[in-house]
């Protein structure tokens, strides 16, 4: 039996503990069906919804950026394949002086952010004309990063305005499971505080109450829940409730992920002040 990890954690890849993302991409066309799948189940994926050449494009404005040593030779630099060498003297994550920080403020990811297909499938799941919101992150895991995501609710990090919002998913690179995937528990939106304030026995961050613990295999057989999976492939675009437990599989490959999380917010509804200015790695959020 497979196993994978989560920030070092064991968890094995069985059917105790995960099942299969459902497919959503044939609803696209028909409103109704999207809203009621999205209610049921907090989170609906969306196969090719993004041009995969578009994508390429902005990997290669991205990961140009960085030195040469960082990505294999036999390999383009588009490919994202690590050498094993982080280069040296990056400023962290996202902060001034990294390439992040100044993607994130660029023409071309300006255009993603707001592409016409993506506003359309937020207003259409959050029924009514909805825009993204300022703050908007790249995320990148190479196979020495050490970390992923823990088990969290976005709602515990925008907390200071309304919640009629989603969050946008979308990998700038091929991410199969081994490469670090985002997972979701499921039916868990729905799941009340004392159910989740059990999760929190076991964390690595016992000072911040917003994660819910690093622990995945805990998480899941607490609750007696799975977490939902997919191979995604650069493109795809999941959509998710701010109340969706979900998290993140460690990369163990030698190819990088790379993504993006953004937030849309029905028009006229009060935004965190937290996420109306650009994301910085340093920001505190």
């Amino acid at each position: 039996m497979p196993t994978f990890t989560s920030n070092n954690v064991e968890i094995p890849f069985d059917g105790a503990h995960f099942v299969p993302m459902v497919d959503s991409t044939d609803l696209l066309d028909d409103g109704d069906a999207l809203r009621s799948r999205y209610q049921a189940d907090g989170y609906l994926f969306i196969r090719g919804l993004l041009d995969p050449e578009r994508i390429r494009d902005l990997r290669v404005a991205y990961f140009g950026a960085f030195d040469a040593a960082y990505f294999h030779g036999g390999a383009p630099v588009e490919a994202g394949i690590f050498s094993g060498t982080r280069p040296d003297a990056l400023p962290a994550h996202g902060t001034q002086g990294h390439p992040a920080h100044t993607f994130v403020r660029s023409r071309s990811f300006a255009a993603l952010a707001t592409d016409p297909a993506l506003a359309t499938l937020a207003s259409t799941i959050l029924g009514g004309p909805s825009t993204v919101l300022p703050r908007q992150i790249v995320r990148h895991f190479d196979r020495a990063s050490g970390r992923a995501s823990r088990a969290h609710r976005d709602a515990a990090y925008l907390d200071r305005g309304s919640d009629r919002l989603l969050t946008m998913w979308i990998p700038l690179t091929d991410v199969p499971l081994a490469t670090g995937g985002l997972v979701y528990l499921e039916r868990s939106a729905d799941l009340g505080a004392g159910a989740l304030d059990a999760l929190r026995e076991v964390t690595d961050r016992p000072g911040d109450a917003r994660p819910l613990s690093h622990d995945l295999r805990w998480v899941s057989e607490q609750l007696g829940r799975r977490w939902l999976w997919t191979d995604y492939r650069a493109g795809d675009v999941t959509v998710h409730s701010p109340w969706l437990v979900h998290a993140s599989l460690d990369n163990t490959t030698d190819a990088m992920r790379l993504s993006v999380d953004l937030r849309f917010l029905v028009d006229g509804c009060r935004a965190d002040p937290r996420w109306t200015q650009p994301w910085s790695g340093d920001d505190g959020y």
